[in-house]
């Protein structure tokens, strides 16, 4: 008797060892799954595999399921091992011999195939969806507070004015970039799988351009093999899509937590967005946007650990492919917490208008008094030299009514365009 041993019967361990948590995991992809069982049920309904009748009770008893589905009254008892098992089982309990047709022609794995790219396409819809919202909000932040400066830092170090309108608005363009992954993502999961079977194909004579027309595929996954290989390939092709993403808040949710510290003071956040202390009365803590960053940390994590999983298998299905879904299906719903936390906490935000009145920040203009000096006809480099020289014996004085009016700076902030990138994206 090992300390570990619970005493339990080998094929207890080994079931255990080997569904894991899938059963949990299959109650997100269960409604996809029952979409697409219906679509394979009106196929052999046409290719005449099924008689009227039964079709017409296996798309009662599905849409019975369904609702079941979204009432959340869905169980996967101990004894299924997954979704299909357990739907399978609902419709032979209640049809006989038409609940035991709706395996015909088709395996678990293309099943799973169908479901999960099903289930990817739309949660990839709904993560543009919020990222466009979020978009929209921070343009209008950037409108808002397109006159209020703000100390621009490189190496973390005072560089050059910058404009809550130049932040706002440049996370708002930093999106559009994952925009652009997020539909090449959408590109890969948007073809059909149903009908590849094992991953080599059925001798029935399915119709494969019916289930696509009407699962609305943009197109099908022709070669059936190629098929198969694309288990892995849509959710890395979403992973690292949502990983772009990701990069993207949590460099923002950082920029946050540092503007509502006490040492930079730009912004605040409304209070039920913060934390306190234990001990310190004092303490507003930024827990929202550390978690965003924590969380879209890990989001950044996922693509390696599915490469991982999956980059030394052969053709044809493994196991291991099982092992996606807890990574993935987890992530989903962390990022688009995320996403709409932040666009929630941003609606809200409390901006600093007097940031520059410090006198600590009279160097962010040296630069622009260093052009004014040269547009007064002084080359570059003796005006270099010369405000280097200002600053050195502390006779420097700041010109802070230049303007920047190039494409893209903090008084031509072309909104208009950047919303107009967004539009692109249906």
């Amino acid at each position: 008797m090992k300390l570990w041993d619970k005493g339990l019967p080998t094929d207890q361990k080994i079931d255990m060892f080997t569904v894991g948590n899938d059963r949990q995991l299959d109650l997100v992809i269960a409604k996809y799954d029952i979409e697409a069982t219906l679509v394979h049920a009106k196929m052999l309904h046409k290719i005449e595999l099924l008689s009227d009748k039964d079709i017409l009770g296996i798309n009662t008893e599905l849409n019975i399921l369904l609702k079941k589905i979204k009432n959340g009254d869905f169980v996967i008892e101990n004894q299924f091992e997954d979704v299909h098992s357990k739907i399978e089982f609902e419709l032979t309990n209640k049809l006989g011999e038409a609940g035991k047709k709706i395996h015909t022609a088709r395996s678990r794995n293309d099943q799973v195939l169908v479901a999960m790219h099903l289930y990817l396409k739309d949660e990839l819809n709904q993560i543009k969806y919020l990222i466009k919202k979020l978009s929209q909000q921070l343009l209008i932040n950037a409108d808002a507070y397109k006159e209020v400066l703000l100390p621009g830092y490189t190496h973390l170090q005072i560089a050059m004015p910058s404009s809550f309108g130049l932040w706002f608005s440049a996370y708002a363009e930093s999106f559009v970039d994952d925009l652009y992954f997020i539909d090449a993502a959408l590109q890969v999961v948007d073809q059909n799988p149903l009908g590849s079977a094992a991953g080599y194909g059925s001798s029935f004579p399915i119709d494969r351009e019916f289930t696509t027309r009407e699962l609305g595929f943009k197109t099908l996954k022709y070669n059936v093999v190629a098929a198969q290989m694309s288990r892995g390939k849509s959710e890395k092709s979403t992973a690292f899509a949502m990983s772009s993403v990701a990069g993207t808040l949590s460099k923002m949710a950082m920029d946050v937590c540092l503007y509502m510290s006490q040492n930079f003071g730009f912004m605040s956040i409304p209070s039920e967005f913060t934390t306190g202390s234990s001990i310190m009365p004092h303490k507003k803590n930024p827990d929202v946007f550390e978690l965003i960053r924590g969380k879209c940390n890990k989001i950044q994590a996922l693509p390696y650990e599915l490469s991982l999983l999956t980059n030394n298998l052969p053709s044809g299905y493994h196991r291991d492919l099982q092992l996606l879904k807890e990574g993935i299906i987890p992530a989903i719903q962390d990022l688009k917490a995320s996403i709409e936390m932040a666009m929630y906490a941003l609606k809200n935000v409390r901006i600093n208008k007097n940031i520059l009145e410090d006198s600590k920040y009279d160097y962010l203009f040296s630069v622009d008094t260093l052009n004014e000096l040269v547009m007064q006809g002084m080359s570059f480099r003796d005006a270099y030299v010369k405000i280097g020289l200002d600053i050195e014996n502390g006779t420097y004085k700041p010109e802070k009514n230049t303007k920047h009016s190039h494409i893209g700076s903090i008084n031509n902030l072309c909104l208009k365009n950047i919303e107009e990138k967004l539009e692109q994206f249906n």
